[in-house]
């Protein structure tokens, strides 16, 4: 082997900021409004020269993108996840010349205002909500985007209309059949937009009712089946939604055996399995569409 054919090359490569956490609390009189969001940056370009010989003359500090997160958040607020991304993905790109491309990931946790039994809903009192996660990724080259919004953590369970049987059975097969079971998972989905014309709030908020509603109407005779009327039913209600893909872990329940204690178990007592746990994954595109969506999303 050469000295030339062993010579080492510099391949894709990128930098940035991870997991900038930003809170903006908007005022309006005495009623308040908050968005809370862990934010990550990532930035591609000509950026050769700062991995082969150590100047960093094409360098944005990540110090310098962390500081673009929060003063941001002060001058242009944040409307949605995936418009905060969309604004910082664009000054990344267009300010700085060696930056080619910005990868922004963002994720949103909610926060529901405190009732109270005399006022109603405090106006300036919040619970952090105990569901899912909200997600917005963005990538901009200066000349094309891709949106990809999404959630993570939405648990859903479905106390009957769910079966699995006629499935392949070997030598190590010990798993019954059953006509009626419970069907439990945690919705992993992200989705790709068609353009950026769209309603932020509005596709994220449709998406995530098609996806409940898509669960809790369909008779289930797998988890497969259930997760392709799920992503079946945003592509098809969506049409700002050209792809979407889904990771549903099966939350086993399994019945609990009570006849040692001489009681009978008719579908009332389950322990629910940590793990292992099946993982269902799959993509749903429209028709004519092309994959973009990665198997396994890459982190920053």
């Amino acid at each position: 082997m050469t000295a030339e054919a062993r010579r080492a090359v510099l391949g894709q490569n990128q930098y940035g900021k991870a997991e900038t956490r930003v809170v903006r609390i908007t005022r309006s009189g005495t009623t308040h409004h908050i968005k809370d969001l862990n934010v990550s940056v990532s930035l591609s370009g000509a950026m050769d020269d700062v991995h082969l010989t150590g100047s960093n003359a094409h360098v944005l500090t990540t110090d310098a993108t962390k500081n673009t997160v929060y003063a941001f958040a002060r001058e242009h607020g944040i409307a949605s996840a995936e418009e905060f991304g969309i604004r910082l993905a664009r000054h990344f790109v267009t300010s700085q010349e060696p930056i080619h491309s910005a990868r922004i990931r963002v994720e949103e946790y909610a926060w529901e205002r405190i009732g109270t039994p005399d006022a109603g809903e405090a106006p300036h009192s919040f619970v952090r909500a105990g569901r899912e996660t909200r997600t917005a990724e963005v990538l901009y080259d200066g000349e094309e985007w891709e949106v990809v919004s999404g959630l993570e953590g939405l648990v859903v369970l479905n106390t009957t209309d769910s079966e699995f049987h006629g499935y392949v059975k070997d030598r190590y097969t010990t798993l019954p059949e059953t006509r009626d079971r419970v069907l439990a998972t945690e919705v992993n989905a992200r989705w790709r937009y068609a353009g950026t014309d769209v309603d932020w709030d509005g596709a994220w908020a449709r998406a995530r009712d098609h996806l409940l509603h898509a669960f809790a109407g369909t008779y289930s005779y797998s988890l497969q089946q259930t997760l392709y009327a799920m992503g079946a039913r945003v592509v098809e209600r969506l049409p700002e939604v050209e792809e979407i893909r889904l990771s549903l872990p099966n939350k086993h329940h399994f019945l609990v055996d009570l006849e040692p204690f001489g009681l009978k178990n008719d579908n009332e007592v389950y322990y629910a399995a940590d793990r292992p746990y099946g993982l269902i994954e799959a993509t749903v595109l429209r028709d004519g569409a092309q994959p973009r969506l990665p198997v396994h999303p890459a982190r920053p």
